[in-house]
């Protein structure tokens, strides 16, 4: 009787998961693994809202392996040492892991690979759907600007999607932790694990995409970024399923799923790049604890600002374009460091992903691959032009809610006890008739 170790990592779903497809082909029983491993709360990544929702994917894993015969594996540890002990206590001839882009990711396989030798297996297109390396501009190991990695991103080979197992046999004897109970931050966090996840795909009206995906008060978005984050859902299965309903709504989102790709394939080549910036600035950045609070609390007397940062706070996750419009607002009109915005977002996102959260932040504060580093998002005009009637902000910011149609967008005209801007609107508009590049 042979047996595979599964090793879990980003990864948690039985759909269209190469790791777990491997493993069940390459012997006659499967150990599904997820190791729980301290080191990622030391580098403060293990924030509670994504420790719940982990909590939540891992239940949720288990359950489905239970239903066809199998079952999770839970150890706490180094994920390389828990993965050889599982292997030498099951006799497994080899051990299936998913490749990552991150370099914690890459010290990970680093230690696999010399703890398990030949027996390991690492699997791309797992995490992204065309994986990071596979095109690359002529001379180069990366693409620094999105639309000619977009370009070759559609014309390259991708793998057919797995369909999930239907029967996976476990050795008995095989011990394993309890599933960790954890309290999330933000009381609107979304379910976690691949159930939610497939629930929120088939509900989610992809043709509407095009058209309301920045419209901020019809919520158009798919809101599918916590179990992409997790690997509760597949990106290659998403763009085949995409591609094949068709429509410009599908067009907007596979694009999506691209940057997404494009975002990985810079991290794996440039890891560095998760702390410093891609492309220096010049001139320092502007430090003030006041302005920065009163950012992260939804308190800078811009309403649409606020109302993305509270329900940042709420929700543990935001409408995109409130995320440009938010980071814009720190880096190009107050001026602050994009990392002080950068590590904020990741203490609350559920999404957290470190390439998108990074890499999204230098782009808007241009440090990273935007082609017009200079530009400026207008939080006046993003809110008269994606939250025209202010529903967004009247759910958000609910002490302004009595105030009529766009002016609630304008507080110090009508509502003396909201917070005062922390750039007064005459400075505003100046400050953005110097900047080059203004939306």
């Amino acid at each position: 009787m042979t047996v595979a170790v599964a090793l879990f990592t980003q990864d948690l779903r039985l759909h269209d998961n190469p790791v777990l497809h491997a493993a069940r082909h390459a012997a006659d029983q499967v150990v599904p693994l997820f190791v729980l491993d301290p080191d990622v709360a030391a580098v403060g990544f293990a924030a509670p809202n994504r420790q719940a929702f982990l909590a939540a994917c891992l239940a949720d894993l288990d359950a489905s392996l239970r239903r066809i015969g199998s079952r999770l594996v839970l150890r706490h540890g180094d994920p390389a040492e828990q993965a050889a002990r599982i292997a030498a206590e099951a006799d497994a001839d080899t051990v299936h892991v998913a490749a990552g882009v991150s370099a914690f990711a890459r010290r990970r396989e680093t230690r696999l690979r010399r703890l398990l030798g030949r027996r390991l297996h690492v699997h791309e297109a797992v995490l992204t759907v065309v994986p990071p390396g596979r095109v690359t501009p002529a001379g180069r190991d990366h693409y620094a600007v999105f639309t000619p990695y977009h370009r070759a991103w559609q014309q390259a080979p991708r793998r057919s999607p797995h369909g999930a197992p239907r029967r996976l046999d476990t050795p008995d004897g095989i011990g394993s932790a309890e599933l960790p109970a954890a309290r999330p931050h933000s009381p609107g966090l979304p379910p976690g694990g691949e159930s939610a996840a497939r629930q929120q795909w088939r509900r989610w009206d992809v043709d509407g995409y095009a058209d309301l995906h920045d419209a901020l008060a019809a919520d158009g978005t798919s809101r599918l970024s916590p179990y992409l984050h997790f690997g509760c859902l597949s990106a290659g299965e998403l763009a085949a399923r995409a591609r094949a309903h068709g429509g410009d709504g599908a067009e907007a989102f596979v694009r999506q799923l691209a940057w997404r790709d494009f975002h990985h394939q810079l991290l794996a080549a440039r890891p560095e790049a998760a702390h410093r910036d891609y492309r220096p600035r010049d001139g320092g950045w502007h430090r003030d604890e006041r302005e920065a609070d009163a950012w992260r609390e939804g308190r800078t007397g811009y309403p649409i600002v606020d109302a993305g940062m509270r329900q940042l706070e709420h929700e543990g996750w935001m409408h995109n374009r409130a995320r440009l419009l938010t980071a814009s607002f720190l880096t190009k009109t107050l001026h602050h460091d994009w990392r002080v915005g950068a590590a904020h977002f990741l203490r609350l996102l559920v999404d957290g992903d470190l390439a998108n959260n990074q890499l999204n932040w230098q782009w808007v504060a241009g440090t990273g691959t935007d082609t017009r580093p200079n530009r400026v998002l207008n939080p006046l005009r993003q809110a008269d032009r994606y939250d025209p009637d202010g529903a967004y902000v009247r759910r958000w910011v609910p002490e302004l809610a009595h105030l009529p149609g766009p002016s609630i967008h304008r507080p110090w005209l009508l509502a003396p006890d909201y917070p005062a801007p922390l750039v007064a609107p005459e400075d505003l508009a100046l400050r953005l008739r110097t900047a080059r590049a203004l939306d």
